[in-house]
């Protein structure tokens, strides 16, 4: 079971929110896949969840986490659940949520889950019929490093172990591709090489500020490299 407490994730969580311009691209990303009443799954301390606010959506947030919840009850007046996406009882837990939502996302939670195919076929029972699933993942495990390790990641993936847990589930995938490019150098420098356990505050500036340049790498790489993977699937 995850620590109710995650104070790793926690700090990261930290670093990653002061950048405010990849955090605006991974949102700018994700939000042409996301319609109607969205849940989002593990917000975290609310990185993400803050445009989505900004720009009015309606958008109900979630996590597992106990310290996360409370932190984003505090940000926003939107409404916050703690939803355990492998609870043995989770249909009867969580039934008035079945079915209820058009889009719902994960981003960076699915690699945190031993059984990855139980979650995303409970992520497919709280969509309506012809709702949109929105999957972002680590990428590459020859990347798994000590990053992965404080976050208690089980792996990481590719695009064709992403799909496979998406069919498993006979959902429809409708577009795969790679996001962030050259983080995958930052990411391999200072978790393999120097053995950090956690984002250096002084890298991530670093990345923010050059966000517009790893944007044009990633068109000029036609979204087929990066450091994360992202799925877009529909329940038929």
């Amino acid at each position: 079971m995850p620590k109710e407490i995650d104070l790793e994730g926690l700090e990261t969580l930290s670093v990653i929110e002061k950048a405010n311009k990849f955090n605006q691209w991974m949102y700018n990303i994700i939000k042409p896949h996301c319609k109607g009443k969205i849940l989002e799954i593990g917000c975290g301390i609310g990185n993400i969840s803050e445009y989505f606010v900004n720009d009015n959506l309606d958008i109900v947030l979630s996590d597992l986490r106990d310290n996360y919840i409370e932190i984003v009850k505090k940000k926003f007046s939107n409404e916050v659940l703690k939803i355990d996406l492998v609870d043995t009882d989770f249909d009867v837990k969580y039934s008035a949520l079945i079915g209820t939502f058009d889009t719902v996302f994960a981003l960076n939670v699915v690699e945190h889950i031993k059984d990855d195919v139980l979650a995303i076929k409970n992520c497919k029972k709280l969509l309506k019929k012809g709702g949109h699933l929105v999957i972002l993942v680590p990428a590459y495990q020859s990347l798994f490093n000590n990053f992965d390790v404080e976050l208690e990641h089980y792996r990481r993936y590719n695009h064709k172990s992403l799909k496979e847990i998406i069919y498993k589930n006979e959902l429809t995938v409708k577009k795969t591709f790679s996001f962030n490019s050259i983080g995958i150098l930052g990411w391999y420098v200072s978790g393999s090489i120097l053995k950090k356990k956690t984002i250096p505050e002084g890298q991530m500036d670093i990345f923010n500020t050059l966000v517009p340049v790893f944007k044009l790498a990633d068109l000029v790489l036609f979204k087929k490299i990066g450091l994360s993977v992202i799925c877009f699937a529909i329940k038929d």
